[in-house]
Formats: structure tokens, C-alpha cells, sequence
């Protein structure tokens, strides 16, 4: 149940968002440890945003798991998003923060209950 939410002032077209979905969803899969049939991406562009006080590309994304997180895991997928995000959207990793949530199963919702 991994969700990575990704929001960019950058428009995003269908071809350019169904490569993102693919390679974030087996980029969280693999680095956290959990099935891909778990993972939900989330891609939001031409969000009105500003980062350092610019409209340039920017973006900012939000991860949230039951457990499979800590230290050298975020570390790993910040990397790896920046990378994806580098190479399809133009977004300069220091133009890109991302949120980590390790949340307790009572706290996400699937299939009318709860995890």
C-alpha cells in the first residue's frame, strides 16, 4: 500500500505521466520491499507552485507506508524520484523536496477496512 503522491508546476502529457506511473511504481516497489500490486502513484502537474522563490521546475511528493521506511529506504527513493523526475520532467533534484510517512495500518484504508 505505498503511496507516492507527486505534485509539479511542470505540465505533464498522458505519454510522459504513463512513464512516470511505471517507473515510480517499480522504483517504490523494489527499494520498500512491498508488491507492485500494493503501490499507487499519484501524478499532479502544472500545479501552481513556487520553490525558492521561482515558478521554474519544481516538485514535491509525499510517500506514505506501512513500515518498509527508514533512514538509508528514504534516502534511496528520494534519490531514485529525483531521478525519474530528472530525466522525464526536467526537475533538478534541488528543485524537489519529498515527505516520508510511516504510518500504523489503522491508519489506511483499502477494500472497505482498514490494513
Amino acid at each position: 500500500m505505498p503511496t507516492l503522491n507527486i505534485y509539479t508546476n511542470v505540465p505533464v502529457d498522458a505519454v510522459t505521466t504513463s512513464d512516470i506511473l511505471k517507473d515510480a511504481t517499480k522504483a517504490v516497489a523494489k527499494t520498500i520491499g512491498k508488491p507492485e500490486s500494493y503501490v499507487m502513484i499519484l501524478v499532479n502537474g502544472g500545479v501552481p507552485m513556487a520553490f525558492a522563490g521561482t515558478e521554474a521546475p519544481a516538485a514535491y511528493g509525499e510517500l506514505i507506508s506501512i513500515g518498509g521506511l527508514g533512514p538509508s529506504v528514504n534516502s534511496k527513493l528520494s534519490s531514485t524520484i529525483a531521478d525519474i523526475l530528472q530525466t522525464k520532467l526536467s526537475i533538478d533534484a534541488s528543485r524537489f523536496y519529498i515527505k516520508f510517512y510511516d504510518v500504523q495500518r489503522s491508519y489506511f484504508g483499502f477494500n472497505g477496512s482498514t490494513f
